[in-house]
């Protein structure tokens, strides 16, 4: 689908009338005016035309709606939460179809098709979880009879003391049975079944804590069977961390995933709007690997010595000496805003600039997330006396001055911080509902390729912390989506990050861990580097072709709060919106990102 000649988005943002519309005047003069009137007259009339908006209420609700139920039936693999939940979504797909899509308007319409796609997705995913987990039953057989004590929780029905105290003991049995029959099925399956029985065992403590003491017959009756059924289910996990001991994992150090396979991949690709198959976006993550190494030698030469290995070594000796990380990021931050402010690149509220916050990172979470994490409030990564002598140097290294460069303004401006900032004042209805990585981490991605290009680094050794991060994003498409492929081990991410990103030990083991813990949803390794591609492309038609200028292009892309990248393009666009609104959009184009970025002129 090709941009039309004039962007039509709506906000009256940098819009251009072609010259002959209007009489003659110095060009001086006719220029911005044009601008002006062009886009007063585009946003007005865009304004007059749309019918007033009616989807935001109703996804409103079906955020109100959804979390209701979920904080309701709170036990994730029970054949009541997920009935209840498949019935939610089938209802608002039937009513979203039963709604007059040709009367709406561009943004309605937009709507519309992110909620029900969000619904069908929701509803789908369900089903795939189900059928997971049904391969993890056989370690669990009694899983029905502990899920009736949570429905028994939720159905506002008191409990029978003398019936609950039978209903225990035959719990107790049959957990002591599936003790003695451990079944033997492959580890990321029975860590299915570990991870669920967890939940279950919370899920009985909290039927009995619900009850016990204020029904003194009922305490009566279940004290002692509820402690057996309790002992024994604990001791079905410790023996499950028997035979997998990575389950154990009490330290937080063992690295565990669940690889789901090409035809999820592909499932969760249509969902995004991407029409790329897994080996089709590996292929791009080669290609910015392979930019990324000539880049390197280039900085390599310059920094004076012969490999791109020996320069990330002197790179990460310039760290600040303990102490004094703080004041690193403030000045870095500091940094950041002003040269946005200064080249006229987004819009950054007074409010945004004064209200972020600075935490240390905790020596636990580290082992998780050993770099920085944003948002209003940056957590920041550095040696604690607890860490070991190996772990402090480690994370002196790995949070050295120029990587910081690169992951501070990543996290705050024009980052995570001021998406958050934005996106909780601008198209709230979309808030929870429309969300998705790609823009998420594409967005903050981008502007690190932006950096790279125009001007905000200027020292070989800056680059190198630059291309650091931009090789590990290039290195994260190969590894998860191979690893998810069946392609590559834990133990292989984790050596592909130190031998080819250039990871230190432990913070490529926290990396791989984070990615494959459970936390993150499959894609969300690759959404980095492609969303930022897909950005960029949005960009090339819209600000590279003169149509945008790079402030009106940021500023409408923060306003519209965080979608599909697909459905921006649409937005900004003014392209007609139809209800089958399909992944055809090939964004890549075929060279490295590097290339598609002008470097800033004047």
């Amino acid at each position: 689908m090709d941009i039309g000649q004039h962007c039509t988005c709506g906000f009256g943002l940098g819009l251009q009338t072609p010259r002959g519309e209007l009489p003659r005047m110095p060009t001086q003069i006719l220029r911005p005016t044009l601008a002006i009137l062009g886009a007063s007259m585009v946003y007005m009339s865009m304004a007059a035309a749309q019918p007033s908006p009616v989807m935001p209420s109703v996804m409103i609700r079906f955020e109100a709606d959804q979390s209701a139920l979920l904080r309701t039936f709170r036990l994730p693999q029970s054949r009541i939460r997920h009935e209840r939940m498949v019935k939610f979504y089938s209802d608002f797909e039937r009513e979203l179809s039963a709604m007059d899509f040709a009367a709406m308007g561009a943004e309605d319409r937009a709507d519309w098709v992110l909620l029900r796609d969000r619904a069908r997705s929701e509803r789908e995913s369900l089903e795939f979880g189900a059928q997971r987990f049904a391969e993890a039953r056989a370690l669990l057989p009694y899983w029905d009879d502990l899920c009736a004590f949570h429905e028994e929780r939720i159905s506002k029905r008191t409990a029978n003391g003398a019936g609950s105290a039978d209903r225990l003991t035959e719990l107790t049995k049959a957990v002591g049975e599936a003790s003695r029959n451990l079944a033997d099925v492959p580890e990321p399956v029975a860590r299915r079944a570990y991870m669920a029985l967890g939940e279950g065992i919370r899920a009985l403590d909290d039927w009995y804590d619900h009850f016990a003491g204020y029904d003194p017959l009922f305490t009566w009756w279940t004290e002692r069977p509820n402690k057996d059924a309790v002992a024994a289910l604990n001791r079905h996990r410790e023996l499950m961390e028997a035979k997998w001991p990575a389950f154990r994992n009490a330290d937080g150090t063992a690295i565990v995933g669940d690889p789901v396979g090409e035809a999820a991949l592909k499932r969760d690709l249509a969902r995004e709007y991407i029409p790329y198959t897994p080996q089709e976006l590996i292929a791009i993550g080669e290609r910015e690997l392979a930019w990324c190494d000539a880049e390197l030698a280039r900085a390599a030469q310059e920094m004076g010595v012969k490999t791109w290995q020996e320069a990330m070594e002197l790179v990460k000796q310039r760290h600040v000496a303990p102490g004094e990380q703080p004041q690193m990021v403030w000045d870095l931050a500091n940094e950041a805003v002003e040269y946005l402010e200064k080249h006229s690149l987004v819009t950054i509220p007074e409010l945004a600039k004064e209200t972020w916050r600075l935490n240390m990172m905790p020596p636990e979470r580290q082992l998780v997330a050993p770099f920085f994490l944003g948002g209003e409030t940056i957590m920041v990564s550095f040696p604690t006396n607890t860490m070991t002598h190996a772990q402090k140097e480690m994370s002196l290294r790995a949070n050295n001055i120029h990587f910081a460069r690169a992951t501070v303004h990543h996290e705050l401006i024009p980052g995570h911080h001021l998406q958050q900032f934005m996106n909780s004042r601008h198209s709230t209805h979309r808030s929870g509902v429309t969300g998705t990585p790609f823009w998420t981490e594409g967005w903050a991605l981008y502007w690190e390729f932006l950096f790279y290009k125009q001007g905000f680094i200027t020292t070989p050794e800056d680059r190198v912390g630059f291309l650091f991060w931009r090789r590990h994003r290039a290195v994260r498409i190969i590894f998860s989506l191979k690893y998810h492929l069946g392609q590559m081990t834990e133990d292989e991410c984790v050596r592909m990050l130190i031998d080819v990103a250039g990871h230190e030990p432990a913070t490529a083991e926290g990396e791989v861990r984070r990615s494959f813990n459970g936390d993150y949803q499959p894609l969300y390794q690759v959404a980095y580097m492609i969303g930022a591609v897909q950005m960029q492309d949005i960009r090339r038609e819209l600000v590279d072709s003169g149509r945008m200028s790079e402030r009106d292009f940021h500023d409408a892309i923060l306003k519209l709060n965080n979608m599909p990248w697909a459905m921006v393009r649409a937005l900004l666009s003014g392209a007609k919106i139809e209800k089958d609104f399909r992944a055809d959009w090939r964004f890549d184009q075929g060279r490295p990102v590097g290339d598609t970025f002008g470097a800033r002129g004047g």
